[in-house]
């Protein structure tokens, strides 16, 4: 049970969105899937579900091809395009999710409209931008498809309801797993709910791999900036950053012998570690 991109590209023009791309996801993870603007996440999740035909390349769900209805049925896009008439209102889209979606749970989506505050009468074309945002997530949490796609799911969204998300989402995952892949720029937000980790850039996958895995294999040591220069000769630093006389190195490895007095070692996080490979990426 996955889902499976091989060979995946891409064009807008002259824009390659997607530069051969094969990919697995697979069921019952949360995946996270980042990368700077224009990277190709949007473009990678919009060819899954159909809104987009790549130029070549095949997309599988579950051994089916993607653009089939037999896939298509398990998948739930929760992006910033409105596919519901002008004039249609929150309560009548509900419903019409019903038709569409068997799984959907109209009972706990208005459950998740009154946390969020949703107004049910109003139509979706007069919601604000973060009221936009909950009516999708209300959709992608309440659908029960196999897989859940959320593209910037918090765009517009407040602190509160942000962080009344992400435990709707992980309360669902582990009452009833299934794989979610989750687009976002908010990456130290999510960075604990990631299992698994998908970056992208220039419309090519650079990593993919377990998010632990990532974040283990290296790590930051900052002081002053002889010193750092002296400790750091014959490692592997990917990136540095100065800042007056202080200096930090991002340095791929596990690194367990003492540092010499003076400097400081850190574990990096997942944006931190994100930020850093972008930086390295631009540097080449």
């Amino acid at each position: 049970m996955a889902i499976e991109f091989q060979h995946i590209t891409k064009s807008f023009g002259d824009t390659r969105a997607l530069d051969d791309v094969s990919l697995t996801l697979e069921a019952g993870k949360i995946y996270g899937l980042l990368g700077d603007n224009g990277a190709g996440k949007s473009t990678l999740l919009n060819v899954l579900t159909g809104r987009l035909a790549p130029d070549s390349g095949t997309v599988t769900v579950d051994g089916e091809r993607a653009e089939g209805d037999a896939a298509l049925g398990k998948l739930f896009l929760a992006g910033d395009a409105n596919l519901y008439p002008d004039d249609m209102k929150v309560k009548r889209a509900l419903d019409t999710a019903a038709l569409f979606y068997p799984d959907f749970d109209r009972k706990y989506a208005e459950d998740l409209a009154r946390q969020f505050e949703l107004p049910l009468d109003r139509k979706i074309s007069r919601l604000s931008t973060g009221y936009g945002s909950i009516f999708r997530l209300v959709l992608g949490l309440s659908v029960n498809t196999p897989y859940v796609l959320f593209d910037e799911p918090v765009l517009g969204l407040d602190a509160r309801h942000r962080d009344l998300f992400y435990k709707l989402l992980v309360r669902k995952y582990a009452e009833d797993p299934c794989t979610i892949v989750i687009s976002t720029h908010l990456i130290a937000e999510v960075a604990d709910l990631i299992e698994h980790t998908v970056i992208i850039r220039k419309g090519r996958i650079l990593r993919d791999a377990p998010t632990e895995e990532l974040t283990a294999g290296c790590f930051q040591v900052s002081g002053p900036a002889g010193l750092v220069d002296s400790w750091a000769v014959g490692r592997e630093v990917f990136t540095s950053t100065v800042l007056g006389g202080l200096k930090t190195v991002c340095v791929r490895g596990e690194e367990k012998e003492d540092l010499p007095a003076g400097l400081e070692r850190r574990r990096m996080g997942l944006q931190e570690y994100f930020i850093s490979l972008m930086e390295e990426e631009e540097q080449r």
